[in-house]
């Protein structure tokens, strides 16, 4: 553990110097809120904006007054992250699993070091740990140590089941990141719901080895999620073609859906440096803020 989080400190170390030089110290606004939240009621003064009239409070017949608010300065992040069998692919220690806990814990401990209260679901196709938002340098701990300990009890996929757990449990709008291969089917309607209701960050892991697969004739494959070997022709031309529609076209399709919603997304392989990505993705996400 303590290896992990000399890494993962590196890591962060790595994306603040860069944001910090490269956008005049915007990295904190990543994890704030980007609306405003109702603060008080004060008497109506000429000029103010009629449409901030609080008309309960006005109707008691004490005079006219109207609603201010406060910039929402910090917000819940809630970091989903998909450990379902299926990303169990790639060179030990850089599978898409290993690559996405990385990221989690990464983005988890540079959130609660911007004051914001994180929370965790790890989800297969059934709920595998949730941790409750919380602030601090032990709560910090207490999320990477769930993402690094944790054994799974299924090796299935359902992201729409995870989608729809976080949409149930999370009533308060938050930052939602979903970390995932994005490996299974029905889920947009859920993952749509998200977008609307939160503000989602959708970071997509894949492997070269889903679309680049060598031409290596009959050989086994073993499925990790249903646990069994099927022998497939890696040099049939329908094979590949299967391969192609199942990674290389879901790629398209969801950063289509996630555009699409206004959701945030970027895809990050696991034989790849994911920091530049990372630090694109908080530029976009500043910028993003600035205009809208």
């Amino acid at each position: 553990m303590k290896d992990i989080l000399k890494k993962l400190r590196k890591y962060e170390i790595r994306i603040r110097k860069a944001i910090n030089s490269q956008m005049q110290g915007d990295f904190h606004s990543v994890f704030k809120g980007s609306g405003l939240e109702f603060d008080d009621v004060r008497q109506y003064q000429y000029g103010d904006d009629v449409r901030t009239i609080d008309w309960n409070v006005s109707a008691k017949g004490h005079g006219t007054f109207v609603k201010t608010f406060k910039e929402e300065k910090e917000q819940s992040v809630f970091l989903i992250l998909d450990v379902s069998a299926s990303q169990e692919i790639g060179v030990p220690g850089k599978q898409k699993l290993d690559i996405g806990k990385e990221i989690c814990a990464l983005l988890g401990i540079s959130a609660i070091k911007e004051s914001s209260q994180v929370g965790l679901i790890c989800y297969s196709d059934q709920k595998e740990k949730y941790v409750k938002p919380g602030k601090g340098i032990k709560h910090s701990y207490n999320i990477t140590s769930s993402i690094f300990n944790l054994k799974p009890n299924s090796t299935k996929t359902n992201l729409s089941k995870a989608m729809k757990y976080a949409l149930e449990m999370i009533k308060r709008k938050s930052i939602i990141i979903l970390i995932s291969d994005f490996i299974d089917d029905d889920y947009d309607h859920h993952l749509k719901a998200l977008a609307r209701m939160h503000d989602l960050v959708v970071i997509h892991i894949a492997d070269k080895r889903e679309t680049n697969m060598p031409k290596l004739g009959i050989i086994p494959l073993y499925d990790q999620e249903s646990k069994k070997t099927m022998w497939v022709n890696t040099s049939s031309g329908l094979f590949r073609k299967t391969i192609e529609n199942t990674y290389g076209k879901n790629q398209s399709r969801l950063e289509d859906l996630c555009k699409k919603n206004q959701a945030n997304y970027t895809l990050i392989r696991t034989d790849e440096d994911y920091v530049p990505k990372l630090i694109r993705l908080f530029k976009v996400r500043n910028r993003s803020k600035r205009g809208g």
